[in-house]
């Protein structure tokens, strides 16, 4: 298939893993920021193919992960109330909260329901008019449009029984605070492709150029990936620090300006907790003004819960890079898909999962 089978292609893999092996000349350590990376890293084994001074670190790019406990404790909260059909994507019911998930809520009676886009819940609203449909929006800028379609829908259809948790998160902030961080161990990125792809990347030439780090703008395929790690290995030993779009099929540099508008008209860019991270600032969305009405926080008054994080998981040290998932003493342990500790071994672009489902007895 176009775009899938050449893009896995072996011999080109090769062609990428010798380029690399030969302009790498000094110890790297670059940070892929996508969960969807991560997984495709871990399965394909493409660090081991790589050479030794070369180290990928695994960033915070899975939003399942970095939504925090209390946002989960929120969602809880609503989705008890008897009059509440609470609407979600399927990786956040099995996210830990501080006494349950929402999969053992829904066992217990709960009306929740796996949706595959906002506009389901936009028609459960209209369908089902004596309910409370509240949908969970969670996520980076790829999905942020299509809640904020929901958002603007129910705005033109007056859905006064629709309402948005709202926990989406933005990748720029994130990448700064890292690089800010006294830990900080970065020295390039691998951009997530699928965020740019509606945000462009405009917003990476200023970090790039305050933290002098490249920033290699990269798809999700093995060869996407090994070409994105070239081009920033290519960089660092040059000692050049660029923005470069290697996912140029899909990525432009102003992105979907559409989906971008529809944003601004929704959504305010506001200081946001990340979970294991603590708060960052202008890393997270949330409703306009003019869409206050449908703000599920202030319609069942859970704004003020605010939830300690659990200590005995590592998560937000996974999230950072600064260890690895297999460096966890819970890994596999007391913490697994079955009873996980954190999100990260939940989402199906979290760290741990991908360890634990491709490498899980190679590091035992």
């Amino acid at each position: 298939m176009k775009y899938l089978d050449e893009y896995r292609d072996p011999k080109t893999v090769k062609k990428l893993t010798e380029a690399i092996k030969s302009i790498t000349t000094q110890p790297w350590q670059i940070m892929e920021v996508c969960g969807g990376q991560t997984h495709s890293i871990i399965k394909y084994g493409i660090d081991q193919l790589l050479p030794d001074e070369i180290n990928l670190i695994h960033g915070p790019g899975c939003p399942v992960c970095v939504t925090p406990l209390a946002y989960i404790d929120k969602a809880l909260t609503i989705a008890a109330q008897p009059e509440v059909m609470f609407c979600s994507f399927g990786d956040m019911l099995r996210v830990p909260g501080s006494h349950q998930d929402l999969l053992a809520l829904k066992a217990q009676g709960a009306d929740i329901r796996i949706i595959y886009s906002p506009l389901d819940a936009i028609n459960l609203a209209q369908q089902h008019p004596g309910k409370q449909i509240v949908f969970f929006g969670i996520g980076f800028e790829t999905t942020a449009p299509t809640t904020a379609l929901a958002a603007y829908q129910a705005k033109q259809l007056n859905l006064r029984n629709f309402s948005l948790l709202i926990c989406h998160v933005r990748v720029p902030p994130i990448m700064q605070a890292l690089l800010s961080s006294p830990n900080n161990q970065v020295q390039g990125f691998l951009g997530a492709g699928h965020v740019c792809s509606i945000m462009g990347y405009h917003e990476y030439l200023p970090i790039c150029t305050q933290h002098r780090v490249p920033i290699v703008i990269t798809g999700f395929e093995p060869v996407d990936i090994l070409h994105g790690i070239y081009l920033c290995i290519k960089q660092l030993e040059e000692n050049r620090h660029q923005v470069e779009n290697q996912y140029s099929r899909v990525v432009k540099e102003q992105g979907n300006e559409p989906a971008q508008q529809l944003m601004q008209q929704v959504f305010k860019v506001v200081d946001r907790s990340w979970r294991g991270l603590g708060e960052i600032p202008a890393s997270g969305l949330a409703l306009t003004d003019g869409y206050e009405q449908w703000n599920a926080e202030q319609r069942f008054a859970v704004a003020s819960i605010n939830t300690q994080e659990p200590t005995d998981c590592r998560s937000g040290e996974i999230l950072q890079g600064l260890i690895k998932p297999v460096q966890c003493p819970e890994f596999g342990k007391r913490c697994t898909p079955e009873q996980p500790l954190g999100a990260t071994m939940v989402s199906s672009e979290g760290a741990c999962a991908a360890y634990y489902r491709y490498r899980r007895y190679q590091n035992a």
